[in-house]
């Protein structure tokens, strides 16, 4: 929540949610998000069934994203190029600070490469 001279801003938390999931499918070799595992505690965290979990303290924002790659990617360059995506687009777009991005890589896609 953020005041100025003409008023109050605030932004749900759904719209942090939107933007880091939107932003880490976009990035190439990221072909899902996974579910936040987690048992009961991931029910009550916003995204958790998105495959995003976010934590807001004050105007900072930490995130944790858990993915599915296709089997053909680097690992470490998509989890990087998703680090830096992700944190660019949510302090453009929502204007916050994001102190992190974890980046959770869950599975690999294997699609029809195994016959």
């Amino acid at each position: 929540m953020e005041e100025s001279s003409r008023g109050l801003r605030t932004i749900a938390p759904a719209v942090l949610v939107t933007t880091a999931r939107l932003t880490a499918l976009a990035v190439p070799g990221v072909r899902a998000m996974a579910a936040v595992p987690g048992g009961v505690n991931r029910l009550f965290r916003r995204g958790a069934a998105e495959g995003v979990r976010i934590d807001v303290d004050d105007d900072r924002v930490a995130v944790d994203l858990h993915l599915i790659l296709a089997h053909d990617v680097n690992v470490r360059d998509v989890a990087r190029k998703v680090q830096s995506d992700v944190a660019r687009a949510i302090e453009e777009m929502v204007g916050m600070s994001v102190t992190r991005v974890d980046v959770h890589i869950e599975d690999i896609d294997f699609g029809d490469a195994v016959a």
